[in-house]
């Protein structure tokens, strides 16, 4: 049984026992028992365990781990602190200086996370090396019904959709009461086309304060 120790668990209470996720569970047992796999077992879910339900203000929505050793730690774009930054993070990192002027340079995202980013990827694990390798097994279920459930929230929240694969959930993000900025990847193969001048970070804000709520820090 998965536990976040936090509100995630009377949240998500009974998703463990659905069929598609034990049929998840199974498969991700073989794979760890036979190949490397990214996060850590225990780190699959920090997305969830760093950001209760009631203190999510904002949600990033990535593809899957990275795939490549000592990077991946369950929250997405995220890289665990002494290992060289992704071009993704770095072209993140760089639109976050020329929007609001904050320099980071920590590959860790946990700031953001605790601070109420939920980092969320849309499949949660992946074979070493081997990018999409647990595309279509059952997480896409998972994190689409984590989406419904923040749709569902009364108090506003925005969503950050970058990319082809974030912005096909946009589709579950129904209630009128949130926010939802859309844009290019990241990636150096699209940033140029939509992701660098987007201003996602100080919009994300300027909502955030106009509903009464916290900005976020962006600080890393």
């Amino acid at each position: 049984m998965v536990k976040f120790n936090n509100s995630w668990d009377e949240i998500m209470q009974g998703e463990f026992e659905q069929p598609y996720y034990l049929k998840l569970r199974q498969f991700l047992k073989g794979e760890y028992a036979h190949y490397t796999v990214y996060p850590d077992m225990y780190d699959i879910f920090n997305a969830q365990k760093h950001t209760p339900y009631e203190k999510v203000r904002a949600v990033i929505i990535g593809q899957d781990p990275y795939h490549e050793p000592n990077q991946a730690h369950g929250l997405c774009f995220s890289v665990k602190a002494g290992n060289p930054m992704p071009p993704s993070l770095r072209n993140i990192f760089k639109e976050i200086h020329d929007d609001i002027g904050i320099s980071n340079e920590s590959t860790e995202l946990y700031p953001w996370a605790d601070g109420g980013v939920l980092l969320l990827n849309t499949v949660l694990t992946v074979r070493r090396g081997q990018a999409n390798s647990h595309k279509g097994r059952g997480w896409e279920i998972y994190t689409d019904h984590v989406i419904q459930k923040l749709n569902d929230r009364e108090r506003p929240v925005v969503f950050l959709l970058w990319g082809a694969n974030a912005r096909s959930k946009k589709a579950l993000i129904t209630n009128k009461q949130h926010l939802i900025l859309e844009a290019a990847h990241p990636s150096p193969l699209s940033a140029n086309s939509g992701f660098f001048g987007c201003r996602h970070f100080s919009k994300c804000n300027a909502f955030l304060e106009s509903i009464g709520s916290e900005p976020i820090n962006w600080k890393t």
